[in-house]
């Protein structure tokens, strides 16, 4: 209770703040219609018209929750038909709409699974390519004063700029689909794990260093038994940024295309005025980003735990 009461109290605040900020944010389309038919709106029936909204400006906590479940296992997810055909109140039906939802095009399910595949060969990109180069700089000094500035540099570069520069650029030599979204993903995965292992690859103090000379240790033995295993907290706290900029990449990336993904829902909510669709896209993204660093969490406390290094 320590742990989850605070995280209940802001989680109550916000939804308490959401609702507030959604009457003044929808008031002015509903006191205009009802001036337009000439009728008078008292303040309660205006504030529940503000709840239900087709297409509101902001909308409530409770339409975002149930244009998850219809764009996940409900009918805009499966189509009109699979609702016909099965009932949602039995266990059998309430299955074949959970198996539909991984293979319909309308379903967010399968929209996320789409994105997570290019996040998760970003991130495995970025991670290999971000820990070999800060390896390079840990033990190049040369690669230290020349790789490290323009790494820093990089990430100067807005991301919604360079990401079509890099889709177009791929297609023209017929590399098109995962591949460029994934190289996105690994842009912006990168630069926190060459932060992090440059730290943890750093952090042995002079003490430590002299005490593997004693042992007349080779380089290879005092990086594999104490820059390695001293670099593994800091490894972790980077890679649960890294998969966090990683989705927001692959997201990022999938604006210019029309090939499925969180991206694309965000995209066509925002061509046809679907608020909904684009909150409940948005809330989809942040459960995916938040399954993702806590799935990295379990693995650190894992492995730490097996070092003996449990914080």
């Amino acid at each position: 209770m320590s742990r989850t009461l605070p995280v209940l109290t802001v989680t109550a605040v916000l939804i308490a703040l959401w609702y507030l900020a959604v009457i003044p944010m929808n008031a002015t389309w509903e006191y205009d219609q009802a001036r337009r038919a000439g009728a008078e709106l008292p303040f309660a029936e205006m504030v529940a018209r503000t709840m239900a909204q087709e297409r509101p400006v902001l909308p409530a906590p409770h339409q975002v929750v149930i244009g998850l479940y219809e764009q996940t296992v409900g009918c805009d997810a499966v189509g009109r038909r699979m609702c016909r055909e099965t009932t949602p109140l039995t266990v059998q039906g309430f299955g074949q709409r959970v198996v539909a939802a991984f293979t319909s095009n309308r379903s967010l399910v399968y929209h996320a699974g789409v994105t997570l595949s290019a996040t998760m060969l970003g991130f495995l990109i970025g991670t290999g390519g971000g820990i070999l180069l800060a390896i390079g700089i840990v033990y190049n000094r040369a690669m230290d004063a020349s790789v490290m500035p323009w790494a820093i540099a990089s990430q100067t570069i807005p991301i919604i700029a360079l990401a079509p520069m890099i889709i177009v650029v791929l297609n023209s030599v017929g590399i098109s689909g995962l591949i460029p979204k994934a190289i996105i993903a690994a842009y912006l995965s990168f630069f926190p794990v060459v932060v992090g292992m440059v730290k943890g690859l750093r952090s042995p103090d002079a003490m430590q260093m002299d005490q593997m000379k004693t042992w007349s240790a080779t380089g290879a033995q005092v990086f594999a038994r104490l820059r390695l295993p001293m670099s593994m907290p800091y490894l972790f706290a980077s890679l649960k940024v890294g998969i966090a900029a990683a989705l927001v990449g692959t997201i990022v990336g999938e604006l210019p295309v029309q090939e499925g993904g969180l991206g694309v829902r965000l995209l066509s909510g925002s061509y046809y005025g679907q608020t909904i669709q684009i909150w409940a896209a948005l809330f989809a993204a942040a459960i995916l980003a938040a399954g993702l660093v806590g799935i990295v969490g379990l693995i650190e406390r894992r492995v730490l735990a097996r070092m003996g290094m449990k914080r």
